[in-house]
This record gives C-alpha cells, sequence and structure tokens, in this order.
C-alpha cells in the first residue's frame, strides 16, 4: 500500500472510534444508533421492537428512539451464574439447612 492509502484507512479508523465515543455519551438513541450500540442489523431490532421485548419509545408514532441505561440494563439480563458461584451457593445452602 501507498503511504495515502495507509493515511487514508487509519483517518478512517480514527472517525471510527469518534463516533463509537459520540455514540456512548448520547443518553436517548436514534433506531440506527441503537442497531450499532447493540451490535444487531436493522431487521432483528425491528422484530425485537414489534415484538415488544426491548424497550423503546415511540412518541409520534413512526420513530423508534431508545434509552441507552434502559439498553444497558436490558442487555444484562438473564445473568448466567460461574460453576464457582453455583458450588458457593450450594455449600452456603448445605450449610444453612442442616437436617435436624
Amino acid at each position: 500500500m501507498s503511504n495515502e492509502n495507509l493515511i487514508l484507512e487509519r483517518l478512517s479508523q480514527i472517525e471510527q472510534k469518534i463516533d463509537e465515543q459520540a455514540l456512548l455519551k448520547k443518553e436517548v438513541l436514534n433506531f440506527n444508533d441503537a442497531c450499532k450500540y447493540l451490535d444487531i442489523s436493522a431487521s432483528h431490532l425491528y422484530k425485537l421492537t414489534s415484538q415488544k421485548l426491548v424497550p423503546h419509545f415511540c412518541p409520534q408514532g413512526k420513530k423508534l428512539y431508545f434509552n441507552r441505561a434502559e439498553l444497558d440494563e436490558w442487555l444484562q439480563r438473564n445473568r448466567q451464574s460461574s460453576t464457582d458461584e453455583i458450588e458457593q451457593e450450594a455449600a452456603n445452602y448445605v450449610i444453612n439447612n442442616k437436617r435436624k
């Protein structure tokens, strides 16, 4: 690659990083921003919103908006415990519920 192409590629990477940082500062995301933030396709996000599986706002009946904090909570639902956590819970249960 020529130096010119390397510079253009690097500038493109920098621009992408700036866009990502701007996205993290927004509290309310539009549909396209939410797709980028969640790293899912537009069709999948439409499916999630139509089935009311993801929290969203539709103030005028057409455009969809999302609260970034609510999306974070939605992403972190259904946490799976690690094996160590499950073993610790089991040990605590056995200790606290001994037969008398």
